[in-house]
Protein backbone atom coordinates (compact mmCIF):
# COMPACT_ATOMS: atom_id res chain seq x y z
CA UNK A 1 0.00 0.00 0.00
CA UNK A 2 2.88 2.15 0.44
CA UNK A 3 4.46 2.01 -2.65
CA UNK A 4 1.04 2.22 -4.94
CA UNK A 5 0.86 5.69 -2.22
CA UNK A 6 4.13 6.29 -3.28
CA UNK A 7 4.03 5.59 -6.99
CA UNK A 8 0.38 6.71 -7.27
CA UNK A 9 -0.36 9.59 -5.28
CA UNK A 10 1.41 11.81 -7.04
CA UNK A 11 -0.10 10.95 -10.12
CA UNK A 12 -3.65 11.12 -8.58
CA UNK A 13 -2.73 14.54 -7.10
CA UNK A 14 -1.78 16.29 -10.24
CA UNK A 15 -4.78 14.40 -12.08
CA UNK A 16 -6.69 15.84 -10.04
CA UNK A 17 -5.22 19.59 -10.28
CA UNK A 18 -5.54 19.84 -13.80
CA UNK A 19 -9.26 18.32 -13.67
CA UNK A 20 -9.67 21.34 -10.90
CA UNK A 21 -8.36 23.67 -13.63
CA UNK A 22 -10.21 22.37 -16.22
CA UNK A 23 -13.40 22.95 -14.11
CA UNK A 24 -12.55 26.78 -14.42
CA UNK A 25 -15.06 28.86 -16.85
CA UNK A 26 -12.37 31.44 -16.71
CA UNK A 27 -8.45 29.67 -15.64
CA UNK A 28 -7.14 32.82 -15.90
CA UNK A 29 -8.37 34.38 -12.99
CA UNK A 30 -6.98 31.24 -11.31
CA UNK A 31 -4.08 31.09 -13.13
CA UNK A 32 -2.53 34.82 -14.28
CA UNK A 33 0.09 33.76 -16.26
CA UNK A 34 -2.19 31.73 -18.72
CA UNK A 35 -2.25 34.20 -21.11
CA UNK A 36 1.19 34.48 -21.72
CA UNK A 37 1.75 32.00 -23.85
CA UNK A 38 -0.22 30.14 -26.36
CA UNK A 39 -2.72 27.35 -24.62
CA UNK A 40 -0.54 24.79 -26.46
CA UNK A 41 2.19 25.27 -25.09
CA UNK A 42 0.80 25.39 -21.65
CA UNK A 43 -0.82 21.86 -22.56
CA UNK A 44 2.49 20.27 -23.85
CA UNK A 45 3.85 21.92 -20.14
CA UNK A 46 1.31 20.31 -18.40
CA UNK A 47 1.01 16.82 -20.29
CA UNK A 48 4.75 16.16 -19.56
CA UNK A 49 4.53 16.23 -16.15
CA UNK A 50 1.80 13.91 -16.03
CA UNK A 51 2.98 11.69 -18.56
CA UNK A 52 6.57 12.06 -16.38
CA UNK A 53 4.62 10.90 -12.79
CA UNK A 54 2.57 8.24 -14.75
CA UNK A 55 6.49 7.06 -16.22
CA UNK A 56 7.26 6.83 -12.63
CA UNK A 57 4.36 5.34 -11.33
CA UNK A 58 4.57 2.32 -13.60
CA UNK A 59 8.42 1.92 -13.36
CA UNK A 60 8.58 2.07 -9.75
CA UNK A 61 5.25 -0.10 -8.30
CA UNK A 62 4.62 -2.62 -11.59
CA UNK A 63 6.05 -5.70 -12.24
CA UNK A 64 8.75 -6.55 -14.77
CA UNK A 65 6.57 -6.80 -17.68
CA UNK A 66 4.68 -3.69 -16.83
CA UNK A 67 8.36 -1.70 -16.31
CA UNK A 68 9.67 -2.94 -19.75
CA UNK A 69 6.40 -1.95 -21.06
CA UNK A 70 6.66 1.92 -19.06
CA UNK A 71 7.38 4.29 -21.83
CA UNK A 72 4.16 3.40 -24.35
CA UNK A 73 1.77 2.58 -20.92
CA UNK A 74 2.40 6.01 -19.83
CA UNK A 75 2.05 7.91 -22.84
CA UNK A 76 -1.13 5.85 -23.52
CA UNK A 77 -2.42 6.43 -19.60
CA UNK A 78 -1.32 10.42 -20.05
CA UNK A 79 -3.10 10.40 -23.79
CA UNK A 80 -5.90 9.04 -22.23
CA UNK A 81 -6.37 11.04 -19.78
CA UNK A 82 -6.29 14.12 -21.93
CA UNK A 83 -9.17 13.06 -24.03
CA UNK A 84 -11.28 12.45 -20.90
CA UNK A 85 -10.28 16.00 -19.87
CA UNK A 86 -10.89 17.49 -23.79
CA UNK A 87 -14.34 15.84 -22.88
CA UNK A 88 -15.29 16.87 -19.40
CA UNK A 89 -14.36 20.81 -20.56
CA UNK A 90 -17.04 20.24 -23.14
CA UNK A 91 -19.50 20.28 -20.53
CA UNK A 92 -17.96 23.51 -18.55
CA UNK A 93 -19.23 26.88 -19.28
CA UNK A 94 -17.14 29.13 -21.53
CA UNK A 95 -14.43 26.49 -22.65
CA UNK A 96 -14.93 24.29 -25.26
CA UNK A 97 -13.03 20.38 -26.16
CA UNK A 98 -10.67 20.52 -28.77
CA UNK A 99 -8.69 17.80 -30.70
CA UNK A 100 -6.01 20.06 -31.32
CA UNK A 101 -5.64 20.51 -27.34
CA UNK A 102 -5.92 16.35 -27.56
CA UNK A 103 -2.94 16.49 -29.69
CA UNK A 104 -0.87 19.19 -27.36
CA UNK A 105 -1.48 16.76 -24.25
CA UNK A 106 -0.23 13.59 -26.20
CA UNK A 107 2.85 15.60 -27.43
CA UNK A 108 3.36 16.79 -24.10
CA UNK A 109 3.15 12.90 -22.58
CA UNK A 110 6.05 12.04 -25.39
CA UNK A 111 7.91 14.81 -24.27
CA UNK A 112 7.61 14.16 -20.49
CA UNK A 113 7.87 10.35 -20.85
CA UNK A 114 10.74 10.53 -23.48
CA UNK A 115 12.49 13.02 -21.40
CA UNK A 116 12.62 11.56 -17.76
CA UNK A 117 13.32 8.09 -19.37
CA UNK A 118 16.09 9.43 -21.05
CA UNK A 119 17.56 11.88 -18.61
CA UNK A 120 16.92 10.72 -15.22
CA UNK A 121 19.97 9.71 -13.80
CA UNK A 122 18.80 6.64 -11.95
CA UNK A 123 15.70 5.52 -14.41
CA UNK A 124 13.26 5.62 -11.83
CA UNK A 125 13.80 1.63 -11.55
CA UNK A 126 11.28 1.08 -8.75
CA UNK A 127 13.85 -1.07 -7.07
CA UNK A 128 14.11 0.03 -3.05
CA UNK A 129 17.64 -0.35 -2.82
CA UNK A 130 18.07 2.18 -6.07
CA UNK A 131 15.83 4.77 -4.62
CA UNK A 132 17.66 5.25 -1.52
CA UNK A 133 19.51 8.27 -0.83
CA UNK A 134 23.13 5.99 0.04
CA UNK A 135 22.67 3.96 -3.18
CA UNK A 136 21.81 6.82 -5.07
CA UNK A 137 25.02 8.72 -3.77
CA UNK A 138 27.12 5.29 -4.40
CA UNK A 139 25.68 4.93 -8.39
CA UNK A 140 26.70 8.57 -9.28
CA UNK A 141 30.06 7.99 -7.93
CA UNK A 142 30.43 4.98 -9.47
CA UNK A 143 29.42 6.71 -12.77
CA UNK A 144 31.54 9.17 -11.83
CA UNK A 145 34.97 7.30 -11.77
CA UNK A 146 33.20 5.56 -15.17
CA UNK A 147 34.16 8.68 -16.83
CA UNK A 148 37.25 9.30 -15.43
CA UNK A 149 38.95 6.10 -16.48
Amino acid sequence: MVTLLRYWGPVCGYAALIFYLSSQPHPETHVPFVTLFSDKVLHVVEYAVLGALCYRAIRGSGNASWRQQAIPAAILLTSLYGVSDEVHQAFVPFRDSSWLDWLADTIGAVVGVVGINRFSPWGFSGDQQESDPESLLNAACTASKDRKA
